[in-house]
Order: C-alpha cells, then sequence, then structure tokens
C-alpha cells in the first residue's frame, strides 16, 4: 500500500475534526437528525473516536472525529491518525480548523497511518484515504512517508532477509532510484583500503562486511550521513543473553534511518552534496571472532582495547567517520541503535542526540517539536573523556562500571569525527507496542527532524 493523498475529491466524505469542548457547538448547528444520532451515538469527541453520520438512504453524509482537548494531545502524537485507523474505506475532506505545523503533522500522521509490513503474512493498516488538506505540501509529506515506510521495512526485516549483502542492495534500489552513485568496499578488500574495524567486527559472518558508500548532488554543502548497519547482533563473544538478541535484527535501524532520511532528502531534491556511509556487518560468532582483550588499530590510527564484543557499533562507526571526516563536510551526522543506556534515559519515544555545535541544536530542538519528531540532547560531558582512556591503548570500547554509557559511547565516537561540525543520535528504531501511526515494529527516529532543521543549519 501506498503512502500517498488521495487523488480525487469526487464522492469524498466530509471529516468534521472535533475538539471534545467544541462538540456542543458544532452538535447545535446541525440539522434536527443529525443532532439526535450524533448524541444518541455517545460520540465525545475524545482522541481516537469516530462516528459517521447516515443520510435517509443510508449513505455517509459526513464523519466525526475525535480531537480531544490540548492536554491530552500533549500526552501523544498524531491525533488524527487515532481516528484514521478507525474509519470505513473511502475518501475523505478534512474540514478543522488545523494550519500550519500542526496541519502539516497530522496529515502526515494519516500518511503513516496507512503502513503495514506485510512481508511474510497479510497485514493492511487504515484504509481511509485523505484528500490532500489547503495548504498541506503534498510532494513533501509523500516523500517524507515513503522515506519512513522505508525505515520501517529494513528494519522489520529478519536478518536471514536483511543481512550485510541485502542491506547493500537496498541502498543500491534506492541509489538507482535517485541516479545516485555508490561504491561498495567488501572482505578483505576493507584491509587493503584501511577499514580494519569494520573488517574486524564482520569477519565471523557467513556474509562478508562491507561499507557502502553513495554519493548524490553537484551543488550545496556537504552533508555526510553515517548509518549503523550491525545486521544482527549476536554480541560476539560477549554472548548476549536470549532475551537480549531478541530483537537485534533491528540493531541496523541507524543504515535503515540514514536511508529513508537520504531518499527524504533527494525525492525532494535539497540543494546538498549529500553521501551515506554504511558500515554493514553481521557480529557473528566463529572460530576468528575478535575477542576481549583484543587491541585494534582503527583506521585513524587510534589504538581500540576490546573490553567487550558486544560495544561493536562504535567500532564500524569509527571507521566510517574517520573516513567520512576526510572530506570537510559542512555536516556529519551519524546514527546508531548504540547503546541501551539511551534507551533507560528518555525511552523509546525520544531521540537522544549529541552535538557541540548549539546552533545546530537548537535548529534540531524546535524541528522536532515542529515536525512531532520529538529529539532531546544529550551532554558531551568533557569530565568522562578519561572513561574511555584505558592506558594500554588510546581508547577503550566499553568502559568498566555501567555509568554514563550513552555519553561515553558518544565521546568515543567524536574521537573519529574530527574537527566537522557533528552530531550523533542514539535511537531505538523500534517502537515496543501500537501507537497511532506507528504499529509495533521498526520505525524511523530523529529523521524528520533532522531534513527539517537542515535548512538552518546549513544555510539552504
Amino acid at each position: 500500500m501506498t503512502l500517498t493523498f488521495s487523488r480525487t475529491t469526487e464522492a469524498a466524505v466530509p471529516l468534521h475534526l472535533l475538539e471534545s469542548d467544541a462538540l456542543e457547538g458544532w452538535i447545535s448547528a446541525q440539522a434536527q437528525p443529525v443532532q439526535a444520532w450524533v448524541r444518541a451515538s455517545g460520540f465525545g469527541g475524545g482522541i481516537g473516536e469516530v462516528l459517521t453520520v447516515p443520510g435517509a438512504a443510508g449513505e455517509i453524509t459526513c464523519a466525526l472525529a475525535g480531537y480531544g482537548s490540548a492536554a491530552q494531545r500533549k500526552r501523544g502524537r498524531f491525533a488524527l491518525a487515532a481516528a484514521a485507523a478507525k474509519l470505513p474505506e473511502g475518501d475523505y475532506v478534512l474540514k478543522s480548523g488545523l494550519e500550519g505545523a500542526e496541519l502539516e503533522a497530522e496529515s502526515l500522521g494519516w500518511l503513516l497511518s496507512r503502513y503495514a509490513f506485510g512481508r511474510y503474512a497479510e497485514s493492511q493498516g487504515a484504509t481511509a484515504r485523505l484528500v490532500t488538506p489547503e495548504g498541506v505540501d503534498k510532494d513533501k509529506l509523500e516523500a517524507i512517508a515513503a522515506g519512513e515506510a522505508l525505515t520501517r521495512d529494513l528494519i522489520n526485516t529478519p536478518t536471514n532477509d536483511m543481512g550485510p549483502a541485502e542491506l547493500e542492495a537496498a541502498a543500491k534500489a534506492l541509489a538507482e532510484t535517485h541516479g545516485a552513485r555508490m561504491e561498495t568496499v567488501r572482505g578483505d578488500d576493507l584491509l587493503e583500503q584501511n577499514f580494519p574495524l569494520v573488517h574486524t567486527v564482520g569477519r565471523a559472518s557467513a556474509q562478508a562486511p562491507r561499507l557502502i558508500d553513495m554519493r548524490w548532488g553537484g551543488a550545496g554543502p556537504k552533508l555526510t550521513l553515517v548509518g549503523k548497519g550491525v545486521c544482527f547482533d549476536s554480541g560476539g563473544l560477549n554472548l548476549k543473553p536470549a532475551a537480549s538478541m531478541g530483537l537485534m535484527k533491528k540493531d541496523m535501524g541507524g543504515a535503515a534511518t540514514v536511508l529513508g532520511l537520504a531518499h527524504m532528502i533527494m525525492a525532494l531534491g535539497l540543494q546538498v552534496q549529500l553521501r551515506v556511509l554504511i558500515p554493514a556487518v553481521e557480529n557473528a560468532v566463529s572460530g576468528d571472532a575478535f575477542r576481549p582483550s583484543d587491541i585494534l588499530t582503527s583506521r585513524k590510527g587510534l589504538t581500540v582495547e576490546i573490553n567487550n564484543t558486544d560495544a561493536e557499533g562504535r567500532l564500524v562507526l569509527a571507521d566510517a567517520l574517520d573516513y567520512g571526516a576526510e572530506e570537510d563536510p559542512a555536516l556529519m551526522i551519524s546514527m546508531a541503535t548504540l547503546t541501551g543506556a539511551a534507551r533507560v534515559a528518555v525511552g523509546p519515544d525520544l531521540s537522544p542526540y549529541f552535538t557541540d555545535e548549539a546552533g545546530l541544536s537548537a535548529a534540531l530542538d524546535a524541528a522536532g517539536a515542529r515536525v512531532a519528531d520529538p529529539v532531546w540532547r544529550l551532554p558531551l560531558w568533557p569530565a568522562y573523556e578519561a572513561m574511555i582512556e584505558p592506558g594500554i591503548a588510546d581508547l577503550d570500547n566499553a568502559p568498566k562500571g555501567g555509568f554514563a554509557g550513552a555519553i561515553t559511547a558518544a565521546l568515543f565516537l567524536r574521537r573519529f569525527a574530527g574537527d566537522v561540525p557533528y552530531a550523533h543520535f542514539d535511537i531505538y528504531g523500534w517502537n515496543p507496542e501500537a501507537k497511532p501511526a506507528r504499529p509495533k515494529g521498526g520505525v524511523g527516529m530523529g529523521a524528520r527532524a533532522i531534513l527539517e532543521a537542515l535548512p538552518e543549519a546549513l544555510g539552504l
């Protein structure tokens, strides 16, 4: 099912979006039969409540969707999508007082409510179709919805069908769609071209590790997106327990999210020189798996003591970040399902990020609020630098003690980003329970906020 607006207004049903405290006023302005029907139905205007109003011949003359109260809407996102999922199949014309960012966010939520992952079993999202509301940029929202659907599909696909090779194929398909250029370094060529950490983490897998490098656009500031593509994380020799391994198909959520964001950027034709770098590996166990206490030398030349093979994401990102920084982009952003500490700190709804760039942070925070993609800045706390310096090597990939795990991981990555303006997103990439416009499963986080912030951050 494509996530698009309805292309027709013929026979579209008027859909009145009503706040609970405005409901009585709306009812009083209607004809007596409508008043009686609405009052008899018990419709109260709460979020997720819907009601169809029949005509004399039984046809639907209009529909009502509850919008709750402002206080209730602050406790969630995409209130209109909660109604869209319950409406009968058909086309609807929105009648509301919404405008600007609120109207755009609710319209996007409707599109996203139509998403379902149906690769392995029949599944269906909302069947109601929305006519493009007046004042909404149809092309923009459809591009964003398509990028989000790509991210969700990639995360939801299990590793037997989404290993490093399949992730590369997905990136190649995206590149071909938009006329982008792509190169991939695989297997032992990673060593020859100086990506030792990517090779080391992925060499134990049946599929060769690789670094995917996509480029698009010939004008504008350079924007480099780096996504963690660990297609499955067993933990390596520091093997995860079963409960922790169950969702590790989503450990390539950073790669999935930057690919979805890349689609949005290319589909909208932003004037940037876009580069996407994805180290794609599986952290597996075999005779040549890397070991605790190994000391590895990175592309940058910094040595890393391995104190936990389950802290592999920062290793593959390190080589990719150093490679990306060599071209001195105007902005480099990494996205990864990197630490459980981030999830514990802010839960599954917020996208925590780290940056030293005050202007970028202000742009991201404001953008996330506008587009209903909330982000939260965490500190790159200098006093914790010593925690990632083990003494026997330049860096420690897994500091002991359990404190500030998300911060120390971000500090580790910053060592490889050089002097480039940089932000790191430590996302969860998974919706643990169904919510409006977000079914249980893989979900993009932070991409829409980044897209919205780019014009200000890059001076576009």
